[in-house]
């Protein structure tokens, strides 16, 4: 199968999951609630799928190359079909905080799975060095599209009466037909033919991957404040928005991230990969942080939707950014390594948030966590252009 076949495969894959996460990032806290769990309930939850996530994630990062690349993604989409089941069945907290831990559940449409590392590095294998922005872009472009979608059909869950629980079930049959997808993206000679022999970071590499690594905890933090699932729960506690409203308002913020994703390889080309990232991202998170002070529904929503237009433009050019820093052989562990710390810095943020959202409606944990994410901003604008000058990153494209 041709390159651009493959990664067409990649990106459709990539598409279906984030599909099954905006269902989930909208029942998830609704399923909870009706179960008689509170917003804090719903913070553990969440954190513990996000710490459970990152660790497997680690896991098969720093030992992809040792291991064939179909055989880790077929196994993570049984182990996503054996996640849907569990949270269908079940009702009692332990058993979901244990199912939560375990699985690939992921509350926001966001990707930290154990299929990022195999799959992002798989991609940069096939794509050429002046396009690898451009793919990325697509990569997350088509996932953000099909979470938007996710989040709006949560909807048809109100409207036709289903349970919430039914969710898991969609959650099932996307774990199968992804499983299909990588069979056949996948197969055993290309792990035989293109697996690089080395594994880890090496001593050149190690250093700035692990302060870039560092700077990313710190915007993961942040948005641990204001994942899908919180900032849902927060509409509904706030201005009382019904499943219907708040899958609307989700729809319409992921759409606008997800277009954000076109303008990225255009900017990156005109003022380089980190100056995109933060002229981008500060913008957007000072929106976030001001939605709670706003004196209507309307001005709210109006800021949340500035901040989705700017939010996701950093995307691929951090994913091509880290890509650029690092030998081919090392591409699948500098993902993991970059991708699990931000998913652990994440993971403690959704307690405190569910706690300070069951503290006061006005949306504190919104605010902390722009701020945080805004000095993200400032710290990667002073440090990030240094490290791609020491590696001579020089081509933005």
């Amino acid at each position: 199968m041709s390159a651009p076949a493959v990664l067409r495969l990649l990106i459709l894959a990539r598409a279906l999951r984030a599909f099954a996460d905006g269902l989930v990032s909208v029942l998830l806290p609704l399923h909870l609630l009706r179960l008689g769990y509170s917003a804090f309930d719903v913070g553990v939850i969440a954190t513990a799928t996000l710490l459970g996530s990152a660790l497997l994630t680690l896991a098969v990062g720093l030992w992809s190359a040792r291991l064939p690349r179909r055989a880790v993604m077929l196994g993570g989409c049984g182990l996503m079909v054996a996640t849907g089941l569990a949270f269908f069945s079940l009702e009692g907290f332990w058993a979901l905080l244990l199912a939560a831990l375990v699985g690939t559940l992921n509350p926001s449409i966001g990707d930290v799975s154990l299929f990022l590392p195999a799959e992002q590095a798989r991609m940069a294998d096939l794509a050429p060095a002046e396009r690898r922005t451009t793919v990325f872009a697509r990569y997350s472009l088509f996932a953000s599209l099909a979470g938007a979608a996710g989040t709006w059909g949560a909807e048809a869950f109100d409207r036709f009466g289903w349970p919430s629980a039914t969710v898991f079930l969609s959650y099932v049959v996307v774990g199968l037909v992804v499983a299909a997808i990588y069979a056949v993206a996948m197969p055993p000679r290309v792990d035989a033919a293109t697996e690089p022999p080395a594994a880890g970071l090496s001593p050149e590499t190690r250093r700035p991957i692990l302060v870039l690594t560092g700077l990313f905890c710190l915007d993961a933090f942040g948005g641990g404040f204001v994942l899908q699932s919180l900032i849902a729960l927060w509409l509904f506690d706030r201005f009382g928005f019904s499943l219907a409203d708040a899958s609307r308002t989700l729809f319409v913020m992921s759409v606008l991230a997800a277009f954000s994703h076109l303008a990225a390889p255009v900017v990156a080309r005109r003022i380089g990969l980190v100056n995109t990232m933060v002229f981008t991202h500060l913008p957007s998170n000072l929106f976030l942080m001001l939605a709670p002070f706003a004196p209507s529904l309307e001005i709210a929503l109006a800021l949340l939707f500035l901040r989705s237009a700017l939010s996701s433009m950093d995307v691929a050019p951090r994913t091509a950014l880290v890509l650029s820093l690092v030998p081919p052989a090392e591409r699948a562990a500098a993902t993991s390594v970059t991708a699990v710390p931000r998913a652990l810095a994440s993971a403690g943020a959704p307690i405190i948030a569910g706690w300070l959202l069951a503290a006061s409606p006005f949306g504190w944990a919104v605010v902390v966590g722009g701020g945080l994410k805004a000095g993200y901003d400032v710290l990667l604008l002073l440090v990030g252009r240094r490290l791609a000058r020491e590696r001579g990153v020089t081509d933005f494209r």
